[in-house]
C-alpha cells in the first residue's frame, strides 16, 4: 500500500501524471481529427465529440485512481482477473502499438518537416524551393532525437519546457476558435447528424478512436503515477489524483471542442477539404490560426504546435515500452521493471513505426485513420476491464467509485460495446 500523502504538499507539486496525460492526449485526436470533424461536417459531430469524453471518462480515471488506492499499475489488476484479462490487454497493446507511434510521429513530422527542415534545406541549397523532404525521413529523425533523449535523461527538462509551450498553445487555441464563433453560421450545421450513412459511420469511429486517446493510455496514466509518488517521495491522495485528472482531462475537452470550431468556421462549406499529404497539412494547419489572429502569430502557432506534437511523439515512445516492459513483469511476478526490456521494446517500437511510415508515406489521413480504428476496436474490453479493477475486492472502501461514477462506467461500457458491433457489421455488409 502507499504512503500516508503529507497534507501539506501544495496543488502544484501534486500535480503532473494528469498534466502529461494531457499532453499525451492532445495531439492526432486535436489536431488532426477534431480539424476534419468540422471542416467536413460543421458542428455535426461537436456533441459525439463531448459524448466521446464523458463515455470514457471513468475508464481513464480508474488508471491513476487505482495507483492511488493499491500502490500498483492496472497491469496487476488485470493480472488478478485473470490470465485472459491480462492476454487480452496484450494483444490490444501489441495489435495497436505500432500504429498509435507511427501516427503521432507522422503528424510531429508532417508540422517539422515543411516548417522546419525545409526551409533549412532549401537555405543550404539541398532542396529546391516548392519541394519537401521525405516525411517518413523526418519522422525516422524525429524518432532517433526522441530516443536520445530519453537515453541521456532529458526527458525530465524536456517535459518542463513543453507543458509551458503547450500551455501557450491551449490559449491561443482557445482565443483563436472564440474569434471565430461568430462567423459561424449555426443555421446549416446542427448539432448532430440529421442522417447516418456509412461513411459518416467509418469516419466517425476513427474520430472517437482517439477521443480523447486511446484507452491505452490509462495503464500508461497508472505507471506514470507511481513514477510520480517514486520520485516525489510522497503518494498522491484520492483528492490530489483526481484534481491532477480533472485539470489535463478539462484541458482535453475544451481544445477538443476548439478545433471543431476552427474547422467549421475556416473550412466548411469552402470547398477546401483537410489536406491529406504532410506538407500540406502544415500549412492548412498553421493558416486556422493565423486567418484568425493575424500573420504575425505564424512564428509561435508553428513553434507550439510542434512542441505539442513532439510531447506526444516523446511521451508515447516513453510509456508504450515501459507498459510493455511492466507487463513482462507481471507475467513473470517481479515487481521491478527491467531497463533492458525498456529498450528492447523501445527499439522494436521504433523500428516498427518506421516501416509503417514508410508503407504509408504518401497518405497521412490513411494511416492516422488505421491507427484510430484500431484502438476503437478494442476500447470496450479496456472499459470493461477498468471498471473491474476499480470496483474489485482489493479496493478499500474510501477509494471505491461513487455510485453515480459506476453507472456511468457501465453506461461507456454498452456505449461503446454497441457503437463497435454498428461498426462491425456496417463494414462487412457495405
Amino acid at each position: 500500500m502507499p504512503a500516508t500523502p503529507t497534507p501539506t504538499r501544495s496543488v502544484i507539486a501534486s500535480l503532473g501524471p494528469g498534466i502529461l496525460f494531457a499532453g499525451a492526449a492532445i495531439g492526432v485526436s486535436h489536431l488532426v481529427q477534431s480539424t476534419r470533424a468540422g471542416a467536413l461536417y460543421g458542428l455535426a459531430l461537436v456533441l459525439l465529440v463531448v459524448l466521446a469524453h464523458l463515455m470514457k471518462l471513468p475508464a481513464m480515471l480508474f488508471g491513476p485512481r487505482y495507483a492511488a488506492a493499491t500502490g500498483r499499475s492496472l497491469l496487476h489488476a488485470y493480472k488478478k482477473q485473470g490470465p485472459a484479462t491480462l492476454g487480452a490487454f496484450a494483444i490490444v497493446q501489441v495489435g495497436t502499438m505500432f500504429t498509435i507511434q507511427a501516427a503521432v510521429t507522422a503528424v510531429t513530422a508532417a508540422l517539422v518537416g515543411p516548417l522546419i527542415v525545409d526551409p533549412v534545406l532549401i537555405r543550404l541549397g539541398l532542396l529546391a524551393g516548392g519541394e519537401h523532404s521525405n516525411n517518413w525521413m523526418v519522422a525516422a529523425g524525429i524518432l532517433v532525437v526522441c530516443t536520445a533523449l530519453l537515453g541521456v535523461g532529458g526527458f525530465k527538462w524536456l517535459d518542463r519546457v513543453v507543458k509551458a509551450l503547450m500551455l501557450v498553445m491551449a490559449v491561443g487555441t482557445v482565443v483563436a476558435a472564440g474569434m471565430q464563433v461568430p462567423n459561424l453560421d449555426l443555421s446549416s450545421t446542427p448539432l448532430w447528424p440529421t442522417e447516418w450513412n456509412v461513411a459518416l459511420l467509418v469516419f466517425a469511429v476513427a474520430l472517437v478512436g482517439w477521443m480523447p486517446a486511446p484507452l491505452d493510455i490509462t495503464v500508461w496514466h497508472s505507471l506514470w503515477s507511481l513514477a510520480k509518488n517514486k520520485q516525489s517521495g510522497v503518494a498522491a491522495s484520492k483528492r490530489e489524483c483526481e484534481l491532477d485528472f480533472y485539470i489535463g482531462f478539462a484541458l482535453c475537452v475544451v481544445l477538443a471542442v476548439a478545433f471543431v470550431v476552427l474547422g467549421a468556421a475556416l473550412l466548411y462549406g469552402s470547398g477546401e477539404e483537410p489536406a491529406s499529404a504532410a506538407g500540406a497539412f502544415a500549412n492548412q494547419l498553421v493558416g486556422l490560426y493565423t486567418d484568425s489572429l493575424g500573420e504575425w502569430s505564424r512564428p509561435l502557432i508553428a513553434t507550439c504546435a510542434i512542441a505539442v506534437m513532439f510531447s506526444t511523439t516523446i511521451t508515447v515512445l516513453d510509456a508504450i515500452p515501459r507498459t510493455m516492459s511492466a507487463l513482462v513483469d507481471e507475467v513473470r511476478g517481479r515487481e521491478s521493471t527491467s531497463r533492458l526490456g525498456y529498450w528492447g521494446w523501445l527499439l522494436a517500437l521504433a523500428t516498427g513505426a518506421v516501416v509503417i511510415l514508410a508503407v504509408f508515406v504518401g497518405s497521412l489521413k490513411d494511416m492516422v485513420d488505421l491507427a484510430t480504428t484500431l484502438s476503437f476496436l478494442g476500447t470496450p474490453l479496456l472499459a470493461f476491464f477498468n471498471h473491474r479493477a476499480m470496483t474489485g475486492t482489493d479496493i478499500p472502501s474510501e477509494h471505491k467509485p461513487a455510485r453515480w461514477l459506476v453507472a456511468l462506467s457501465w453506461a461507456g461500457v454498452a456505449f461503446w460495446t454497441a457503437f463497435a458491433l454498428v461498426f462491425v457489421a456496417t463494414w462487412f455488409v457495405r
